[in-house]
């Protein structure tokens, strides 16, 4: 493998300039992330095609023909060359914005030449803008079957680092290598899998020399990485149920039964039971929990959080529970309050806006063990925030958290506490795989009994009289209107202004109502009082930006208009989809868009008017967005710079990765196997550091 480790610049056609270009823009530095730098696409160089035939549907064709006249247009820096091409069936223009004298010196009249390009229509005539040529050669000399396409930058290309060049350097690199490339899998995973050999895969990445042996290199090269991504996981979450002992809750007691019978007035879902009994289970077993709770807003997770807080207080421990803002925090802080209002429970919050000498009180509390549950945002993991016997921790809306900042947490007791990780955000189950992999996932995949299905509809912005009108007729009958618009960083200024345009506006059309308005750029002192007002229903209209999309609950909001719709994502629309539908009334949803929409947000406005499933949602949202934009991938630790598997298209392949990954570990957890060596050396080569950040899941 050492091979592969020589520097770029010494591969024919690079040296140093063009290494330095290739480290910047592609992160290319060896000869190893050349060969790994893959084609996104092919073209077949067999077919030639007339100019005849040409249409306004081909990316790529092939002409045989002779350039019979050339022309330049334009002076100094918008000079351009044209020559005129005839292949006996029409004229087509070819066309050279730079390195004109070079053209002009290299091509000559009445010579025939292949060439090679993207037709595209300029004036109602057909031309090919920098295309490539060759000089006509007999069948025998040509290149054959599929040409690989390599994606290049507006840099690159300005060092006439294009497709082309690229596909040469690699045949030069390819023509350094003596033998043939090392394995860089195990025997009994390529068996296992049915693999090409490595080498071969790379070969016909590049190379191919049909579409079977393509389709072969394709799905050995995509299974490594997934495979990898997956090895890694399964050997971290292996050695942490080996190593990592948790405290063992033994018994549930008074604090549980009194809660239950006296503070429970319905009964709880099958899948809130059936989630319970997975912790109760992880919590008895010996070993540190580390689960993910996935359920969709309004599932009822905030209630199992609390019954497992209070099973840890049966078996003597604290419990905690980490927000991601103060807003969310003060309402886990009442709903727990109100909750346990006649037991006795010492609940406390804890955020950035506590007072000095509050602080100190809740200090020593937690020290003395007098503060039972301690709930706030993430001035929790402050080194001075010491507990007497941190046993169980959760965390909501973990996505919002870095990995460091929840690490902080396993540092608050002698072993490591139990965590519960929670999210109102379904996770497709391959993204659950790779970025929450080594966590035990529990889904609560049921409404509580008497919520009805919110009702989504989409309706177009040149048409507010009728939705004026119900929304009129929803707060007489006593309901409560949420009209929310979009802030985005790029445009804060723009859309703050829309807001308030949107504010006067709406203060106009309802004159006899009550409107307030919400934005994250007002005091926190000023967002409560707003939203107290409007808790207690001194408000019937909330004007807001997305502020308000995790955890508040007001019952008997019952609309959620979405202003300017096509401007969010799938996931964010379902999250503020489920502001409503908190209490027993029909609620719904009404996504306001122009006329004019992309097909891809058309796309979305259906899914959302069709499907209330956050599972189905999210999806959906991965396959249109891909995996990149999911919240959270990044600080996962995931090695997510996939160069050539997609997660959401080649999702048969990580589960056979998975699955094949599982069968090793299982059998040989610390890899030490001599036939696994290969597989441990190429883990601590893709892994770097990540590896010990996994363990905090």
């Amino acid at each position: 493998m050492n091979f592969l480790q020589t520097d770029i610049k010494f591969v024919p056609g690079v040296g140093p300039k063009r290494a330095e270009i290739l480290n910047k823009e592609l992160d290319v530095f060896t000869l190893g992330d050349l060969l790994r730098w893959y084609p996104y696409r092919y073209v077949d160089r067999s077919r030639m095609y007339y100019v005849h035939e040409i249409d306004g549907s081909m990316p790529f064709i092939q002409l045989k023909g002779k350039i019979t006249a050339f022309e330049t247009f334009g002076e100094g820096r918008k000079k351009r060359l044209i020559a005129h091409f005839n292949d006996g069936t029409g004229f087509i223009d070819l066309v050279w914005f730079q390195g004109v004298k070079y053209i002009e010196g290299k091509y000559k009249i009445n010579q025939e030449y292949i060439v090679f390009g993207k037709p595209t229509l300029f004036n109602n005539r057909w031309n090919i803008a920098h295309p490539e040529m060759d000089a006509y050669m007999s069948e025998a000399d040509r290149p054959e079957g599929l040409m690989a396409m390599y994606n290049t930058t507006e840099k690159m290309k300005n060092h006439y680092l294009n497709s082309k060049a690229m596909q040469n350097i690699i045949q030069n690199a390819f023509g350094m290598i003596k033998e043939r490339l090392p394995e860089s899998l195990s025997p009994d995973v390529v068996k296992e899998a049915r693999l090409m050999a490595f080498h071969d895969a790379v070969e016909n990445i590049h190379f191919p020399k049909n579409p079977i042996l393509l389709r072969d290199a394709e799905f050995r090269l995509k299974f490594e990485e997934l495979f990898y991504i997956q090895l890694n996981i399964v050997r971290y979450a292996s050695d942490r149920k080996a190593k990592l002992n948790g405290f063992i809750f033994k018994n549930v007691g008074h604090y549980l039964n009194t809660f239950y019978k006296k503070h429970i007035p319905f009964e709880l879902t099958n899948a809130q039971k059936r989630v319970i009994r997975e912790i109760r289970k992880d919590t008895a077993s010996g070993k540190q929990m580390n689960r993910l709770l996935q359920g969709d807003v309004g599932s009822g997770k905030t209630l199992v959080a609390l019954m497992c807080m209070l099973i840890a207080m049966d078996n003597g421990f604290q419990a905690c529970l980490m927000a991601p803002t103060e807003i969310l925090a003060s309402q886990h802080f009442e709903t727990f309050s109100k909750l346990l209002s006649d037991m006795d429970v010492n609940v406390a919050l804890l955020t950035g806006s506590t007072k000095k000498k509050e602080r100190e009180t809740i200090h020593a509390g937690l020290l003395s063990g007098d503060i039972h549950i301690l709930i706030g945002t993430h001035a929790l993991i402050e080194d001075v925030v010491q507990f007497q016997n941190l046993g169980f921790v959760v965390i909501d809306e973990q996505h919002r958290f870095g990995v460091a900042q929840r690490a902080k947490l396993w540092t608050k007791n002698d072993h490591p506490p139990h965590v519960l990780v929670m999210t109102a955000t379904p996770i497709p189950r391959t993204l659950a795989m790779t970025v929450y992999g080594d966590l035990d996932v529990s889904v609560i995949d049921e409404l509580p009994p008497g919520r009805k299905p919110i009702q989504t509809l989409h309706r177009f912005d040149k048409k507010r009289g009728a939705l004026y009108q119900f929304i009129r007729e929803q707060i007489h009958l006593g309901r409560q209107i949420y009209i929310v618009y979009p802030l985005i960083e790029e445009s804060e200024k723009m859309d703050l202004k829309n807001l308030e345009d949107g504010f006067i506006h709406i203060k106009e059309v309802f004159p006899e109502f009550t409107v307030v308005k919400m934005h994250g750029r007002m005091k926190p002192a000023e967002k409560d009082e707003v939203m107290q007002q409007f808790v207690a229903n001194e408000a019937q209209i909330m004007v807001s930006t997305t502020v308000i999309e995790v955890g508040v609950n007001v019952p008997n909001a019952s609309v959620m208009v979405i202003e300017s719709a096509q401007r969010f994502g799938l996931s964010q629309l379902h999250q503020l989809r489920g502001r409503v539908g908190r209490g027993a009334d029909q609620s719904y949803c009404v996504l306001i868009t122009p006329y004019e929409l992309s097909s891809d947000t058309r796309k979305r406005m259906e899914i959302m008017t069709e499907s209330n499933d956050g599972f189905v949602i999210a999806e959906a949202d991965l396959k249109l967005r891909g995996p990149g934009d999911l919240e959270g991938t990044q600080q996962s630790g995931v090695p997510f710079n996939l160069h050539i598997a997609d997660l959401v298209r080649d999702n048969a392949i990580l589960f056979r990765a998975r699955e094949i990954a599982e069968g090793i570990i299982s059998n040989d957890p610390k890899l030490s196997q001599p036939e696994h060596l290969v597989l441990k050396q190429q883990l601590s080569r893709l892994g770097g550091n990540r590896y010990d950040w996994g363990r905090i899941g």
